[in-house]
């Protein structure tokens, strides 16, 4: 079984200034081969996709050496990502040609790095991510000891909310041995709340907690002082700012209750099956704006059960 860990980290500012360089590389890498992605597809031709574009790679550090401080996995990865953006629209596309495509990167984009099945060493609580920069600094970085992964299979290094640095970490975990133990759970998830029923049939119910109700007043408030502002003006950024932090503010309050109601929900059954209903929140959130009901809430939220 295969799990991830988020591990937050603290580069120091030379290890800062080394992740910011190879970053942006991936970026440009990105988006040159978005813009071939463009034009193939603008001009109807066939023949630009991974396998090409993975190819040129050799070619591209030969003229530009300085894509060579960059992990050869991690330029590949960058380019697989673009790939599956790529699939994603022409999925979108079939059903609705107003699809867009996917959007460059800009500048402020800390690209997400990848090191998959190598380019990395873990032992005796450090990771260390290979990388051939000039200045030489080595990006090792201390482990939690409550960390302890036997069998890495991959690392990403990742920026959050700007500031942050993240690695997050999928490694093996043993599986513990099904044994149908004749119980049975099963749930209907919900918005507002989590309907379960038992093999024996009795039924529970669990609340939801809504922060979205408390932020929502204040959400609107200060969205339409924002809008009452010259757009990218300083006010406009101060607002903007605070906007943003009170939606992830409230989609993370909610997210961190799921968390913990699915973890007291598992630890408090008896049986060894449990079985979960679908909630598809993307074509709930898609009713009507002006209507009234749930959808409203479910943006920039996740409701799922763990």
């Amino acid at each position: 079984m295969q799990l991830t860990q988020q591990i937050r980290i603290k580069p120091t500012a030379a290890q800062e200034v080394v992740l910011n360089t190879l970053s942006e590389k991936c970026r440009l890498i990105y988006n040159f081969a978005l813009k071939e992605r463009k034009e193939a597809f603008k001009n109807k031709l066939k023949g630009i996709n991974y396998i090409k574009q993975q190819n040129d790679l050799p070619k591209l550090k030969t003229k530009y050496p300085e894509y060579s401080w960059v992990y050869s996995k991690v330029l590949q990865y960058t380019l697989r990502t673009l790939d599956a953006d790529y699939k994603s629209f022409f999925q979108l596309y079939k059903k609705d040609k107003n699809a867009k495509l996917p959007k460059f990167k800009g500048k402020k984009y800390f690209t997400t790095m990848v090191y998959n099945q190598s380019g990395f060493r873990h032992e005796k609580g450090f990771i260390e991510l290979s990388h051939k920069h000039p200045s030489k600094t080595k990006l090792l970085f201390k482990i939690p000891d409550k960390f302890i992964f036997k069998k890495i299979y991959q690392i990403a290094i990742y920026k959050k909310e700007g500031k942050d640095y993240y690695l997050s970490v999928t490694y093996q975990k043993p599986e513990v041995e099904y044994k149908d133990n004749k119980l049975y759970q099963a749930f209907d998830l919900g918005v507002t709340k989590h309907t379960a029923v038992n093999s024996k049939g009795r039924f529970m119910e669990c609340a939801n907690k809504r922060p979205d109700k408390y932020w929502d007043s204040k959400i609107q408030a200060i969205q339409s002082r924002r809008d009452h502002c010259r757009k990218k003006s300083n006010r406009w950024n101060l607002l903007n700012k605070n906007l943003k932090l009170m939606k992830r503010k409230s989609a993370n309050q909610l997210k961190d209750f799921q968390h913990k109601l699915s973890r007291k929900i598992v630890d408090n059954t008896k049986a060894n099956t449990i079985t979960i209903g679908k909630l598809e929140t993307k074509k709930l959130s898609q009713k009507n704006k002006y209507a009234k009901g749930l959808n409203k809430s479910l943006q920039n939220t996740e409701i799922y059960l763990a």
